[in-house]
């Protein structure tokens, strides 16, 4: 597939033509290859966005035209969301909050059945899809492959060994280091039949593929789904969490306040139901009409469509990668299975150090990616094949306030709008950097091992000014 085989998606979206400075003085249009992390709003969410904010105003009690607007706004958002993952209105929710870490926080908190202590994850997770549960339970780790893919064999067992007493499974539902996706709804089945509901941590997933939760009597079917706004070309800080709704009436939220209540006496409260019983305080209306505009576009556009050219981007990517002789490509290699990942690839440069690569790109290529572990650590040290004893050795450094060794990788990523002409640019850097090609002399702090050439101060206040 050449590169005029693909659409060209980029008049879609707000911001792509922006030059940014590089180390020799220049400007050139930014490329960027972190949609991983944060992606850019579509040119249809701002422009509605600026519509609804000439009505803004308090939702849910106001009388006036504005606040009936704004309320019937974000409902509206949160029907778009219901009927994004696929769930059902009558017996699920959709809570809104900041992303899908505190989605996830919020569910763990919120947990029923403490009898069953065991909270089932895979080892491939993203931190904000482990670190809560550890404060509620007992999380065991699934092993993976060598490869990195979730061991479906370990994930049996410990189905098997642990029972009745597993309280949740939680899984990604595509990996932030890899791009590998999960066989969802084969281990929701698995989850169920020993009476474990599952939760699906969509944030990388969402943007990219399809969700279909299921009706709840589907024994394949998703209990909790997780996602993020800013990851889905909304990025107005807004999560939302999708749940089985029995499991919000009941219990104290996490937080109280405005919003949450029914009745409140000196003495007592009675707590508002689901959603309003878990979105305390004013909540972020435009952030939730900003995703509800997305997923119109995105909608709009086709997941599938949007899956075909992804999968394109990843096979062009994968193939040119695997022809550097210096480059080391993390998970899958295969250009032929593009299609049946995500546009999400790690890599490292032989001899060079993740940071230092990923520093050189932004500086002198204005390409942007990512290094590191992605707050995915046992999972990155598990593709690295970092044993216990080399592990040990470098939290030592780190907790001693050394990062200068810090293992890691370079991730590149990619969202709708990116080309092959980018990836064309990525690989002639990298072609530059792996053979020392840069003007630049790079300082490392040694407090966050990270890479800053000498002398650059950039006066971003000629870019963007608060006034």
């Amino acid at each position: 597939m050449g590169p005029s085989q693909l659409r060209d998606y980029r008049d879609l979206f707000v911001g792509l033509e922006t030059q940014v400075p590089r180390l020799d003085g220049s400007s050139v249009t930014y490329t960027n290859l972190d949609n991983a992390a944060s992606t850019p709003a579509f040119a249809s969410v701002l422009k509605g966005l600026n519509a609804f904010l000439e009505f803004y105003a308090s939702v849910h009690r106001g009388t006036g035209f504005k606040s009936q607007l704004s309320t019937w706004a974000y409902e509206k958002a949160r029907e778009k969301v219901l009927a994004f993952v696929g769930a059902d209105p009558s017996s699920h929710v959709c809570i809104f909050g900041k992303n899908t870490t505190e989605a996830i926080n919020k569910l763990a908190r919120r947990l029923p059945g403490e009898t069953r202590d065991v909270i089932l994850v895979s080892t491939m997770e993203h931190h904000s899809n482990d670190l809560p549960f550890r404060a509620v339970g007992k999380v065991i780790h699934v092993g993976l492959t060598q490869e990195g893919r979730l061991d479906e064999e370990a994930f049996d067992r410990a189905l098997q060994q642990w029972g009745q007493r597993i309280r949740l499974v939680a899984v990604s539902g595509a990996s932030n280091v890899t791009g590998f996706i999960n066989p969802v709804h084969r281990l929701a089945e698995m989850a169920h039949s020993v009476g474990a509901p599952i939760l699906v941590d969509c944030a990388q997933l969402a943007p990219h593929r399809a969700i279909h939760m299921g009706p709840s009597e589907d024994p394949a079917s998703l209990d909790f789904v997780a996602l993020s706004a800013h990851k889905m070309y909304a990025p107005f800080g807004t999560g939302a969490l999708v749940a089985k709704r029995g499991v919000f009436e009941e219990g104290d939220p996490d937080y109280s306040g405005g919003g949450t209540v029914e009745i409140v006496t000196v003495d007592d409260v009675t707590w508002a139901g689901p959603p309003e019983r878990d979105e305390a305080g004013s909540p972020n209306v435009s952030g939730a009409v900003a995703l509800g505009l997305a997923i119109a576009q995105l909608e709009e556009i086709g997941m599938n469509a949007i899956a075909r050219h992804e999968a394109g981007l990843t096979a062009y990517a994968l193939s040119r990668l695997g022809r550097m002789r210096e480059v080391e490509i993390f998970g899958d290699r295969d250009p032929a299975r593009a299609a049946d990942r995500l546009g999400v690839i790690p890599f490292s440069l032989s001899g060079k150090s993740h940071f230092l690569v990923a520093s050189v790109l932004g500086h002198e290529f204005a390409i942007g990616v990512r290094s590191g572990c992605f707050c995915s650590h046992p999972y990155v040290l598990h593709l690295l094949r970092l044993d216990e004893d080399k592990a040990a050795n470098v939290r030592a450094r780190m907790l001693a306030g050394d990062r200068s060794q810090m293992p890691g990788m370079v991730r590149i990523s990619f969202g709708l709008y990116n080309t092959m002409e980018e990836i064309d640019r990525l690989i002639e850097a990298l072609e530059r950097i792996a053979c020392a090609d840069f003007s630049g002399r790079y300082i490392q702090s040694q407090a966050t091992g990270e890479f800053t050439p000498a002398g650059w101060q950039p006066d971003y206040s000629r870019f963007f000014d608060m006034g």
